[in-house]
């Protein structure tokens, strides 16, 4: 029998392949190329040097830039650990295209590291918002982002729990959902809702409240923002304390906080409620009051949602009815069913939490000792915050959507040919890509 051609078939037949070993100046990673450029044109080095006070001796080959910006640059392309940090950086292309003659080893990267000291962790969160200010004025020129002119942003604030494995210092054993009983490190972080970015995160051990040095944390965060910028302060119960409340109250700072006191649900039983039209079986309540410890009353409003109740067998003819009770303390003269719709938004920053997290290793890089691990969380930090920032002077209502993992399947993991000749150097990629709009706003975003 005659074997005939389907001329309509997706696929044809393929010769033999022959794999040669021996191709030269070639990356799998040219999208790591513009965030290359997109530091040096923010003049992140310089940034870096003016201000850290990080001291190297007169032999040493490596400086406190090479200690940020070679981690920060892996753990975009995807690194996790020191190892991959330099397995990121073993790519000849990447190197010339940064400048790098060199690339330290795991020994000396964990040695420098622990030359940081809590003074350069604190220089280091400085940097992130001197950077922050520097992106946020270059996005309000181009156009792409008004949030530097803005009068108020959201910011949410919240903690998380990263569970460590091994003998690191500063670890504890404290509250752990994942894997009760290990110890863990409990970093605060606050992001911006209106860029998704990390403005400020601090390393903390695992035992520690979710509210402890809440008010430090905001009082730092607050004198690197814009004068002019009132902010809304937006979190759960954990950060339901009077301490904090009163600080923000001071400086004419916006809150909206979950309530949580002892007796409140007793309280909101005897509120008048009133049904929220449109809503089906939810009600509403506004009210003043004054918790025990408290110098001063404030606003709380509160919904709640009816549930039913199996009274088969009870010992009852009349039907019984239970609710769902939701209360919050806030500044904000709004309606009881917008301020629980507004707090629902902020399960958003969970989600960048889990982001920053699992797709740009906060938190995950460790050594055993504790300044070196915070400096790691604080490169994690301008990472994440580099995509971010890319993405936000791009003006790329896309990329805007996408995730870290997200850009860098499609825009980092590129492959690419470097190429020199007549004074020039060349970097080609692909001509055709699934998302070549997307990927001429990244390497735009990185041209100076």
């Amino acid at each position: 029998m005659k074997n005939y051609h389907n001329t309509r078939s997706s696929r044809r037949s393929v010769k033999n392949i022959q794999i040669i070993q021996g191709g030269q100046d070639l990356t799998a990673q040219a999208g790591l190329i513009p965030v290359v450029k997109f530091l040096k044109k923010h003049g992140f080095a310089s940034k870096i040097e003016q201000t850290l006070d990080h001291q190297r001796g007169a032999t040493g080959v490596y400086d406190v830039v090479d200690m940020i910006l070679l981690p920060l640059v892996a753990i975009v392309g995807g690194a996790r650990s020191i190892s991959s940090i330099v397995t990121v950086w073993n790519d000849h292309v990447l190197c010339r295209a940064a400048g790098w003659r060199r690339i330290p080893d795991e020994t000396t990267f964990g040695r420098i590291l622990r030359t940081f000291t809590q003074r350069n962790i604190n220089e280091m969160e400085t940097l992130n918002h001197r950077i922050r200010a520097s992106i946020w004025r270059s996005a309000l020129q181009l156009g792409s982002s008004m949030v530097r002119a803005s009068p108020r942003i959201v910011i949410d604030v919240d903690s998380t729990v990263k569970t460590v494995y091994g003998n690191q210092q500063g670890v504890s054993v404290g509250y752990n959902p994942h894997k009760c009983g290990a110890a863990s490190y409990h970093p605060l972080l606050a992001f911006c809702a209106e860029t998704k970015e990390i403005l400020q995160g601090w390393l903390r051990s695992g035992d520690v409240y979710t509210g402890n040095g809440v008010v430090e944390f905001m009082r730092q965060l607050l004198a690197h923002l814009p004068n002019r910028t009132r902010i809304l302060f937006r979190g759960d119960s954990g950060f339901f304390a009077e301490k904090l409340l009163d600080y923000l109250d001071d400086r004419d700072q916006g809150y909206l906080i979950k309530a949580k006191f002892k007796g409140m649900r007793s309280l909101l039983e005897t509120k008048q409620w009133t049904k929220i039209k449109g809503n089906h079986d939810w009600e509403s309540t506004e009210f003043t009051h004054q918790c025990g410890t408290w110098s001063r009353a404030r606003k709380f409003v509160a919904v709640r949602r009816g549930k039913e109740i199996d009274v088969k067998g009870a010992e009852t003819l009349f039907e019984m009815k239970e609710y769902d009770f939701f209360c919050y303390v806030l500044t904000d003269e709004l309606a009881p069913w917008q301020v629980h719709k507004q707090y629902g938004q902020r399960a958003t920053s969970e989600t960048w939490i889990e982001e920053a997290k699992n797709q740009s290793a906060l938190a995950h890089i460790k050594t055993a000792d504790f300044w070196a691990n915070s400096a790691l969380f604080q490169a994690a930090i301008l990472a994440y915050n580099t995509l971010r920032w890319m993405v936000l002077c791009s003006g790329n209502k896309i990329l805007r959507r996408w995730e870290v993992a997200t850009i860098r399947t499609f825009l980092i993991r590129m492959a690419g040919k470097w190429t020199t000749g007549s004074r020039q150097q060349k970097l080609r990629v692909p001509k055709r890509m699934l998302y070549n709009a997307q990927w001429e706003a990244w390497v735009a975003v990185a041209e100076t």
